[in-house]
């Protein structure tokens, strides 16, 4: 008997650094932190999403919490096929063990090797669905703003994830040029905490230094619109007791610089590559940038200063390859020249 016709379910899936998103056709079914906690022992599910993020540098010794990606692709196989298991059934329950999916489409960097493909491959696996597909972020991100990936005119690109920062240039459905850094939102929380640790003697977790880059993250020390000072708790490294600091945005913003001028030299040497009539489209329409840590405050004056070009800022960057990965679950066929088995 042929059950094919009880997959019905098509799901778009952006496995980030920090955040997973599941949604279909229609909309965001889930968006939840990439974290999971475990058992230590028995290596059952505790929790996952936003319980396990708030459990996360908290949790007993009996708990493991685990983040299982890094750099964007998957790092810890076993929990990450977990995290997504449980994801995907909570936004997309089964109504009988017949039931099942239809298509499956998840997002993975340009720069992820064979081998991290395959992971993220035999992760999806788990869903027993009638099709699975892989899509390069970039080009779902570039449709999730509303660009026309299909035209022959160059699209420069800018995805400032979590764990990797990508630069395409993109033409005809495909990536032309490209950069790929693993300077991004995590490097940046880690740069917050050493500068904590060096200045101030104080150690701070990674959620307070996420916490800080939110509040006061800035790339210029001159802003129109200022943030407000926050207070910072943390503890003492040489004697061991609670301490608070208080800082501002400019502060953080010398702490970022020398990893938005990673950035930026990343962003000249792909327009270096460019081909010269791709060049031209790119100075005539700009550079987009998306992705979960585009929205440091002053990122747009910064580059278009050292850019000289116009600079667009995707304000729903945390989202923008789940809209573009959704636009597949339409019609698989349309894209089958950027979707991979």
């Amino acid at each position: 008997m042929n059950f094919n016709f009880l997959k019905n379910r098509n799901v778009a899936i952006d496995l980030g650094n920090n955040n997973t998103v599941v949604s279909d056709k229609n909309g965001i079914l889930v968006a939840q932190p990439s974290y999971i906690v475990l058992d230590s022992e028995s290596n059952a599910v505790k929790a996952v999403g936003e319980k396990a993020f708030s459990m996360f540098e908290k949790s007993p010794l009996n708990l493991r919490t685990v983040k299982p990606l890094r750099g964007g692709v998957i790092a810890d196989y076993d929990s990450a096929t977990k995290m997504i298991g449980e994801m995907v059934s909570n936004a997309c329950p089964l109504t009988s063990f017949l039931s099942g999916y239809n298509n499956i489409v998840s997002g993975i960097p340009f720069c992820a090797s064979s081998v991290e493909k395959r992971a993220l491959r035999d992760a999806m696996g788990q869903f027993n669905s009638r099709k699975s597909y892989m899509v390069y972020e970039p080009l779902a991100a570039a449709m999730g703003i509303g660009l026309n990936i299909r035209e022959p005119h160059g699209k420069m690109l800018i995805d400032i994830g979590g764990g990797v920062t990508e630069i395409v240039i993109i033409s005809l459905s495909g990536i032309v040029a490209f950069q790929s850094l693993k300077i991004a939102g995590d490097a940046f929380d880690s740069e917050i905490q050493n500068h904590f640790r060096k200045r101030y003697n104080m150690a701070i977790g990674l959620k307070t230094a996420e916490q800080i880059k939110i509040g006061v993250g800035s790339v210029l020390e001159k802003l129109s619109d200022t943030p407000l000072p926050m207070q910072v708790r943390g503890k003492d490294v040489m004697q061991g007791i609670p301490a608070v600091r208080t800082i501002g945005h400019q502060e953080i913003s010398r702490v970022l610089d020398k990893s938005i001028a990673a950035i930026e030299h990343a962003i000249l040497q792909t327009l270096e590559t460019c081909p010269p009539e791709l060049a031209s489209d790119i100075y005539n329409a700009g550079i987009h940038v998306t992705g979960g840590n585009a929205m440091l405050r002053g990122l747009r004056e910064r580059l278009e200063r050292r850019m000289n070009l116009a600079i667009h800022i995707d304000t729903q960057g945390l989202y923008a390859v789940t809209k573009g990965i959704a636009q597949t679950l339409s019609d698989t066929s349309r894209y089958e020249s950027i979707l991979m088995e």
